[in-house]
């Protein structure tokens, strides 16, 4: 279940990575309410999986799921660059992801 908690911590994360863009430097009200909401929720469902899992393997992947979703998300709603090197290092880092969840199995 800790995985399932910090699986859904990393996609808060990425709520709030990208709610960033959307508070135009803290300046619309309800973009910075959400954006402030899903930190938070997304800290505290971090610290829910800690209480089982390693931190650094925990933080590692609640850092690589927001990365990772943030980066796509950009390109995707901003238009950012779509290059095969940037494609490729966030599949290495989907990788990495992968290998901590199964080395701590």
């Amino acid at each position: 279940m800790s995985w399932v908690v910090l699986f859904v911590a990393g996609l808060l994360e990425i709520g709030w990575a990208i709610g960033l863009k959307y508070t135009d430097g803290f300046t619309k009200l309800w973009p910075t309410v959400t954006t402030v909401l899903s930190l938070v929720a997304s800290f505290l469902l971090l610290g829910l999986a800690l209480k089982t899992l390693p931190v650094g393997t925990a933080y590692a992947v609640w850092v690589g799921i927001g990365a990772v979703g943030t980066a796509l998300l950009g390109i995707v709603l901003f238009g950012e660059s779509a290059d095969v090197l940037k494609l490729v290092s966030l599949g290495l880092i989907c990788a990495g992801i992968v290998g901590l969840k199964l080395a701590h199995a």
